[in-house]
């Protein structure tokens, strides 16, 4: 089948998913910087013009990527967050943790972070886009719990940055270990159990301390 024939069947409002599809799959093969609109077009089996109806520059593909991988966690996090502070915050520190964790342990899920991450220091756009869109919402879900749980005497007085650090730092690591730094006799780890052995490593020392620990 040739490219103009699956051109001519697709439904127009598939054509913005094939074409990350196809972004991404050209990004991963030549780096973001090498990859060009011309690459990506073929590999989505349209023609140059035709991608610049959706998508004004790789960038605009990347970014795009982004809120459909992490944009999403992020918002997900924020959700969890405004849901579940009031209520029972360690419970939904555990949950965002695990829901975190077992997204970015997927390689397809955390290709555009990944790509986002190794491509910072050349394109500060992309850099100040992912601080903006993820790393703040995350932060800010984060914080959001940590103060909350302070206030109603579930968590006991700490610094809500290193808090919040204490939450980012497992995550991040556990993406890049599971993917980039992955060798091949590294012990498979199941991401909800990880995230259930980080959660109490770090909420023991976020619970209130008893008059003899103090």
């Amino acid at each position: 089948m040739t490219a103009s024939i699956r051109t001519a069947r697709r439904r127009p409002e598939d054509r913005p998913d094939e074409i990350l599809s196809a972004a991404m799959e050209v990004f991963s093969e030549k780096g973001f910087a090498a990859a060009r609109v011309e690459d990506i077009a073929r590999r989505a089996g349209l023609s140059k013009g035709a991608v610049y109806l959706y998508f004004d520059s790789k960038v605009a593909m990347l970014k795009a990527l982004v809120e459909q991988s992490a944009g999403r966690i992020a918002n997900a996090a924020s959700t969890l967050s405004l849901m579940g502070a009031d209520d029972d915050p360690e419970q939904a520190y555990r949950a965002i943790l695990k829901m975190a964790l077992t997204a970015l342990s997927d390689p397809e899920i955390s290709a555009a972070p990944r790509l986002v991450l190794s491509e910072a220091g050349r394109f500060p756009e992309l850099a100040q886009f992912y601080r903006k869109r993820v790393i703040e919402v995350g932060r800010t879900a984060m914080g959001h719990l940590i103060r909350t749980g302070r206030r109603n005497g579930r968590f006991r007085d700490v610094a809500d940055e290193a808090a919040v650090l204490a939450f980012i730092g497992p995550v991040v690591a556990q993406m890049m270990l599971s993917t980039v730094f992955r060798l091949d006799d590294d012990p498979e780890l199941d991401p909800g159990d990880l995230a259930d052995a980080i959660a109490d490593i770090v909420l023991n020392g976020l619970k209130p301390r008893s008059v003899n620990d103090a």
